[in-house]
């Protein structure tokens, strides 16, 4: 992912550098324009037929819209690359200072396409509770991928909570995803996702952190998304991941790790 994030980034910032000088040039062009018109008020039939040809008026008011919506465009892939290089961190191989909130964030972004509104359904909301927290000394690449499994199961359980509601049945009750950030005390830090999807039977409940369970179709899960990120909170972490549900509430998973590397190593 990062090597990707790195190919598509170089062409990307080419293109938006690039963009500024065409929005300059296209500016001094009208411009130009503008003072024909201006000062040559009656031009020759020929120039007259071509501008109705190339429609000149329509041209000169879509063009700076035009570059404008471009410029949008590459900062919107300029963003998503950051988050997928944000995401990744494949580099850092070693504990470091991180910004949780930033490793959501990307998280949510990359699965953005999950969460917009559909013809079947309306979006589905998230909600963020986002507490005072200092940077977190993790594998910020891992951690990520922790949130990267459980926001996914939680879109996966609403999604199939919706494909049995009408859409206004969804409009007038809206799904949801919950985080909270906080702080425990001054030595752990605690993430918590929730969703409103239809819950986890309490008969599965201990099974659900287990290599190779899952709940989903054949060729839709492998049943290890949670096992891993089980193993990246508990073993790489020091930390806990725990899951509390209810039928017909939805479900909450629960992460706690240390503040501090010298935290987890003390334990």
């Amino acid at each position: 992912m990062a090597g990707v994030a790195h190919e598509i980034n170089n062409p990307v910032n080419f293109i938006h550098g690039n963009l500024t000088h065409v929005q300059d040039y296209a500016d001094n062009l009208l411009n130009f324009v503008q003072l024909y018109q201006k000062h040559y008020p009656n031009p020759i039939s020929e120039i007259t037929t071509e501008a109705e040809e190339i429609d000149l008026k329509f041209l000169q008011d879509d063009l700076p819209k035009l570059l404008s919506s471009m410029k949008i465009g590459t900062d919107r892939i300029r963003q998503i690359v950051l988050s997928l290089r944000n995401f990744s961190r494949m580099d850092e191989a070693e504990f470091k200072a991180t910004d949780i909130h930033e490793g959501i964030d990307s998280t949510l972004l990359i699965l953005q396409h999950r969460l917009k509104a559909r013809p079947e359904r309306p979006e589905i909301a998230v909600i963020r509770d986002y507490g005072n927290l200092p940077l977190i000394e993790c594998y910020p690449g891992q951690l990520n991928q922790v949130f990267m499994n459980i926001l996914a199961n939680a879109i996966d359980a609403l999604e199939e909570l919706n494909s049995k509601k009408p859409y206004q049945e969804i409009q007038s009750s809206p799904t949801r995803i919950t985080i909270r950030t906080s702080a425990v005390n001054s030595h752990w830090t605690q993430i918590a996702i929730a969703d409103s999807g239809t819950g986890i039977p309490e008969s599965i409940q201990h099974q659900i952190f287990n290599p190779f369970f899952t709940t989903k179709p054949v060729g839709k899960g492998t049943g290890m998304g949670m096992a891993i990120s089980y193993q990246i909170v508990t073993e790489k972490h020091g930390g806990k991941l725990t899951c509390s549900s209810r039928l017909g509430e939805g479900a909450e998973f629960v992460i706690q790790i240390p503040m501090r590397q010298q935290a987890f190593k003390a334990v």
